[in-house]
């Protein structure tokens, strides 16, 4: 999601002039590598059920699925939460790191210094996802997101935002 549905993304902590000019989610990737885990549990299931036989099958293999239907919801949840907002003022990173564990980070547009983009192998690619980095002033707080759709065109357009904000704020102070 980038420029078209970022006006639908207002959070608790914005400020009555600031705008949301950005969003980037992840890549649809993420949904196949969940549907391919969800697949090789299929497997394993029916593995089980060749391998032993009786009611011994039916208790394993709904332990199975119990057990494993809760890790690939946490999985899904992990990587459908994690978004990078960038407004007028700042960007903020949303990253959900483990199940109840949630990282925001944010920082002024000022103290962006580089944002980068990383594209690795054929299917990456192909179906152009990849690596967003912005590395900022300051050294704890640099964003990475993986699996971002669109990462060079991303990453042009958070340094577009970037440079706009330098243009009119150091326009406005004279300094040049």
């Amino acid at each position: 999601m980038t420029h078209d549905r970022a006006k639908d993304i207002k959070l608790k902590n914005m400020r009555p002039w600031e705008k949301t000019a950005m969003v980037v989610k992840r890549h649809w990737i993420i949904l196949v590598m969940l549907f391919l885990y969800f697949f090789f549990w299929i497997w394993l299931t029916v593995g089980v059920y060749i391998f032993f036989n009786g009611a011994l099958s039916h208790l394993i293999v709904i332990v199975i699925w119990m057990i494993r239907s809760i890790f690939l919801y946490i999985q899904w949840l992990d990587h459908e939460l994690d978004m990078y907002v960038v407004t007028n003022n700042r960007i903020i990173g949303v990253e959900q790191v483990s199940f109840l564990n949630r990282k925001v980070s944010e920082c002024n547009l000022w103290q962006v210094q580089e944002v980068g983009s990383h594209t690795k192998w054929l299917l990456a690619n192909l179906l152009n996802y990849g690596t967003v980095k912005i590395q900022t002033a300051w050294n704890a707080t640099n964003f990475v997101m993986w699996y971002s759709p669109q990462p060079l065109e991303n990453s042009r357009s958070i340094l577009n935002i970037v440079d706009a904000y330098r243009d009119a704020h150091w326009s406005k102070s004279g300094k040049v």
